[in-house]
């Protein structure tokens, strides 16, 4: 029995261990072969992103049985993936033997007498009629119910062998994600470390624009009720303030380096997380008067979508 399975390059150490992390992709293939009896087998499985756990199966003639207990063996090993398994077997002549068809035969010798004698034909020879399609049949020996459960258990072996390396594949594929997310994520750090920095952001800077515009207020309307100019004001301050949004992308790449450390699949957690991120994101764009504070905001938008892109393939 041999199984394979499509492996990326996984990072090294200087000191030659792998640095295989915990996030799981939902992509990944792998294929597993083997032998029982008079039968030859293999398995493949790919699997590919997917918002729950679906599985396809596609088994040869006579073999649903075992449908049931490969959709169970998946589901105890994953959590979320479309799936796709194949089953192939070949059986060998080992156990088969050549019957005469008797009916058939006596149909087809009854036919040539007839013939000879209406037609006058040479005699017809023995190779030539056993080699007519039906007379000569495979007979395969009959399985017996403890055969059937052996070659149950041997095909069922075969396919936690390439679920085993179909979940290596899955972590082999996520190490990627992770160098990716990683990255993303000082990214997304460093850019509210430069919009929380950026002159704009400033509380002098906000308060100089709430002075002026408090005073472009009032002469637009001097006769402004002090409860009406509350109202106004309260709204400037909350829309020249970006503090609170920063606070908060800063404590969802905390988040999001939290979700990387945990051992369970988190790529609907990641997921929301991300909706987060944009959320944040547009109210920053939104809020800026400054030129270069909006240009911090859209990079920050092109990370997060990028970030986004990738969370769809963790589990």
């Amino acid at each position: 029995m041999a199984a394979a399975f499509f492996q990326p390059d996984v990072p090294q150490t200087k000191d030659g261990q792998n640095t295989l992390m915990t996030l799981s992709s939902m992509t990944g293939f792998a294929r597993a072969d083997g032998r029982h009896a008079h039968y030859a087998w293999r398995w493949e499985v790919k699997s590919v992103n997917g918002k729950g756990l679906d599985v396809r199966c596609r088994l040869p003639n006579g073999m649903d049985s075992l449908e049931p207990q490969l959709r169970r063996r998946i589901a105890d090993k994953f959590r979320r993936g479309h799936f796709q398994v194949l089953l192939s077997v070949t059986r060998d002549m080992g156990d088969t033997e050549l019957a005469i068809n008797e009916q058939a035969l006596r149909k087809v010798l009854e036919l040539v007498r007839r013939l000879k004698q209406e037609e006058d034909l040479a005699p017809a020879n023995l190779d030539g009629i056993l080699g007519l399609r039906g007379i000569l049949e495979l007979v395969e020996a009959e399985e017996t119910a403890e055969d059937r459960v052996a070659r149950e258990a041997a095909f069922l072996s075969g396919i936690d062998k390439a679920l085993d390396g179909l979940t290596e594949s899955r972590q082999s594929e996520g190490v990627r994600l992770e160098q990716v997310l990683v990255k993303a994520i000082d990214e997304i750090e460093s850019l509210c470390q430069k919009a929380e920095t950026n002159a704009a952001a400033q509380p002098d800077a906000i308060r100089q624009r709430l002075k002026d515009a408090v005073e472009e207020l009032l002469q637009a309307s001097p006769a402004l009720p002090e409860e009406r100019l509350a109202q106004e004001v309260a709204i400037l301050m909350v829309k020249a303030d970006i503090r609170e949004e920063i606070d908060r992308l800063q404590a969802h790449t905390k988040a999001a380096r939290e979700l990387m450390k945990k051992s369970e699949p988190v790529g609907r957690s990641f997921d929301f997380l991300m909706q987060e991120f944009n959320r944040e994101a547009n109210t920053l764009c939104s809020k800026s008067t400054d030129v270069e504070l909006t240009r911090i905001g859209l990079e920050l938008k092109a990370v997060i979508d990028r970030v986004r892109e990738q969370v769809q393939n963790i589990e």
